[in-house]
């Protein structure tokens, strides 16, 4: 079987582990380590997600349903962890996984404000993108946001992807508010392109060196092992 007519092959759980943080599997306990690092900035954090989050049990809302679409096979979902400190500060997943077409997408992700705009989204999005494109053999990895979004629209352009469109009038929020969403992806024959950029951002954050582990070892580790 050729590798473009090969369907996804994955296996969870999964850790993906870089120099700043470790994307590990979700569990139920994490709900209340969700909330405890985000009830203090919730308008903050979740300003652009389309779904009510405002109280601790919205988190255990959301992580019963990250269960049950990794249940299905529609997502594998993470929770971040600072390794220095073994702080949960966020979550992030891949979803709308179609195994049969090659692609996924990363999304659903969110940082404690302390370390946003920090080395934590990149490494994140760094690990995720090599593990869809090195072990998943991804041919496509998409991203979006609202389109009203400008910061988080800026960042997935400069981590190397593609802007494609808007979808108007894509989804209602739970403000009622009807959103606009803006699409992008990186395909597998960019990946080295943008596989090089990250690395370089990386090295310049000083948080590169541990991530230089071959794909095997990865896996190794991964056989024991939420953008808006």
């Amino acid at each position: 079987m050729s590798l473009t007519t090969a369907t996804l092959h994955i296996e969870i759980p999964i850790t993906l582990q870089g120099s700043v943080i470790r994307l590990e599997p979700i569990r139920r306990e994490h709900a209340e380590l969700f909330w405890q690092a985000a009830k203090d900035s919730l308008d903050d954090i979740f300003q652009w997600i389309p779904y009510r989050m405002k109280t601790s049990e919205d988190f255990e809302q959301l992580v019963e349903k990250a269960l049950g679409e990794q249940a299905r096979g529609e997502s594998v979902v993470f929770a971040t962890v600072e390794r220095s400190s073994g702080k949960v500060i966020g979550s992030t997943r891949f979803m709308n996984i179609d195994r049969i077409n090659r692609r996924v997408e990363i999304g659903s992700t969110w940082i404690a404000p302390a370390w946003q705009r920090t080395a934590v989204n990149t490494e994140a999005k760094y690990l995720m993108l090599r593990h869809a494109f090195e072990v998943w053999q991804c041919m496509r990895v998409e991203l979006k946001t609202d389109a009203l979004n400008q910061r988080s629209r800026n960042a997935i352009l400069r981590i190397g992807a593609k802007e494609e469109g808007m979808l108007r009038k894509h989804l209602i929020t739970w403000t009622g508010r009807v959103r606009d969403t803006a699409y992008f992806s990186i395909l597998d024959t960019e990946w080295i392109g943008v596989k090089s950029q990250l690395e370089t951002g990386l090295k310049v954050g000083s948080v590169l060196p541990k991530l230089q582990r071959s794909i095997s070892e990865i896996d190794g580790e991964n056989s024991h092992g939420f953008k808006k």
